[in-house]
């Protein structure tokens, strides 16, 4: 038999994918397939989130606030920063907003 092939007789009651060291005993460090459902799980990570934020977060008022930050961040540029700004929405890099220009 080669150097490369089994040198331990076959078990009918062991899987195939089985490896062996020079030894015959089972290699410890072989893969293994390993599965696990995280779908319970996500679930109840889910209502704990929603259980911490509490009864009154309204996300419709989350992103309207959010977008008025935005607004106020981008307001009063410079000429300069204009450009820039106008350069990066053109680019693709920040949505346009409002009017198109920084200070809407």
């Amino acid at each position: 038999m080669s150097s490369h092939g089994p040198t331990h007789p076959a078990d009918p009651d062991e899987p195939d994918a089985v490896r062996r060291d020079d030894a015959g005993r089972a290699d410890s460090a072989a893969p293994v397939d390993f599965a696990v459902d995280l779908g319970a799980h996500e679930v109840e990570r889910r209502a704990h989130v929603l259980a911490a934020l509490g009864p009154d977060w309204d996300p419709v008022a989350v992103l309207r606030d959010e977008d008025a930050a935005y607004d106020l961040l981008y307001s009063g540029l410079s000429e300069e920063q204009q450009r820039v700004y106008d350069d990066l929405v053109a680019a693709g890099v920040l949505p346009k907003r409002g009017n198109g220009s920084a200070a809407a």
